[in-house]
């Protein structure tokens, strides 16, 4: 009985490739955006999958291959969030022997982007969805007005010209897939940057002359290149990244202020840490399959020196402020290759708001009245780099009272 019994588990493993070592997934996350919404897939080995789309309506479906049922793939669908701007509902099922299918039922049409991600720091084999709408077509345009009779209108007042808005974009680091440094206590530094930037949002939005801009508002990851664009889409006269750095060592601690460099980094240090920032595209993940010579020339645009300029004047302003709040680590702007810094056309500098790897800081970081101290000073440093430098500030600003 019992050699019968092996010989027709022997036979499905034959009828059925891939049933006797068909694995489960290690984890599963779900990250909605205004731009996008991420499915990220991980194992501890590589996962086979195809995916289609199918319309009316409109679904993304993935199957995945030699995966079978287990904890992170039950928890998928518990995942999903009403307000997701694309994806309706997610559907998980076995489709057929060794393969389990995911279907991702959307609210619009969507072009979605699959990729793969090799093993990086705390993460395995990493399979990635990114469900982007399709681009709206242009509305029609209205019908021509009937021409009407000349009325003359009543005579008005005189009115001061308008004086444009500061545009602040606020960069907070790291986010979604990618949580940044983790501190002692288990503090997320995209967690501290996001709160940190929007207590610095509402502070710049009550300035009268300035406005804030969030680069992300929520817990999803924006790939470096992608920050940039969006402060040049936004036409953003200052461009400021919150973190909050980590070293190996905890009792490192201290702020610091960083510029973009074009010709080598002016510490060891600040080599370190601009290598480590810039791979958040390599921990969020990015499909490096995709090339895009606008983002290249955004990003490799040598004609900087000036932008590099204002951006050093308004570090140090920044610098000087962050001083009455927090030890610094370093006295003076520091220089390097940060990606997130490359816009050609905007000063813009990166603040290490303090050390999470250090538990006293940490929780500093985490505290409320730190982190009001923290945004007063660097709204009174980007006040004090204007009132110095007005002729950095866009046409036709008046002067801050």
């Amino acid at each position: 009985m019992l050699r019968r019994l092996l010989n027709l588990l022997l036979l499905m493993c034959v009828l059925v490739p891939g049933l006797a070592q068909a694995m489960q997934l290690s984890a599963s996350r779900l990250w909605p955006s205004p731009e996008y919404t991420r499915l990220a897939l991980e194992a501890a080995q590589p996962i086979a999958f195809r995916h289609f789309t199918l319309d009316n309506p409109a679904r993304v479906v993935i199957d995945l291959e030699g995966v079978r049922s287990g904890p992170a793939l039950d928890a998928l669908a518990a995942q999903l969030s009403p307000e997701d701007p694309y994806v309706a509902a997610v559907r998980v099922g076995v489709n057929r022997p060794g393969v389990m299918r995911i279907v991702l039922d959307l609210k619009t049409a969507a072009n979605p982007t699959v990729f793969v991600l090799p093993p990086h720091g705390q993460y395995g084999h990493r399979l990635v969805v990114d469900v982007r709408p399709l681009q709206q077509a242009a509305p029609a345009a209205p019908p021509a007005a009937v021409a009407q009779p000349a009325v003359a209108e009543p005579s008005r007042p005189a009115v001061p010209q308008y004086a444009r808005l500061v545009t602040v974009a606020i960069d907070a680091g790291h986010g979604g897939e990618d949580p940044g440094a983790i501190g002692a206590n288990g503090s997320r530094e995209k967690d501290i940057t996001l709160a940190i930037a929007k207590r610095l949002k509402q502070k710049i939005d009550a300035q009268q002359n300035m406005r804030a801009v969030l680069i992300r508002d929520g817990d999803y990851f924006v790939p470096l290149a992608e920050r940039v664009v969006k402060a040049r889409a936004l036409q953003a006269d200052l461009f400021l990244s919150v973190h909050a750095d980590a070293f190996v060592k905890p009792h490192a601690r201290g702020s610091s202020v960083f510029a973009l460099s074009e010709n080598g980094a002016t510490s060891a240090a600040a080599r370190w840490l601009a290598k480590r920032e810039n791979e958040a595209d390599l921990v969020g993940g990015i499909n490096i399959d995709v090339k895009d010579p606008f983002l290249k020339r955004t990003l490799i645009d040598l004609s900087q020196t000036a932008t590099i300029n204002d951006s050093l004047k308004l570090g140090r302003a920044v610098l000087k402020q962050i001083g009455g709040v927090n030890t610094l680590h370093k006295p003076h702007v520091e220089q390097a290759g940060f990606a997130v810094l490359k816009a050609p056309d905007i000063p813009s500098i990166l603040i290490e708001t303090a050390f999470i790897s250090n538990p006293e800081e940490e929780k500093r970081l985490n505290d409320p009245a730190y982190q009001d101290s923290l945004v007063d000073a660097i709204v009174s440093g980007v006040r004090q780099y204007f009132e110095a430098n007005p002729q950095t500030a866009p046409a036709r600003l008046t002067r801050y009272p």
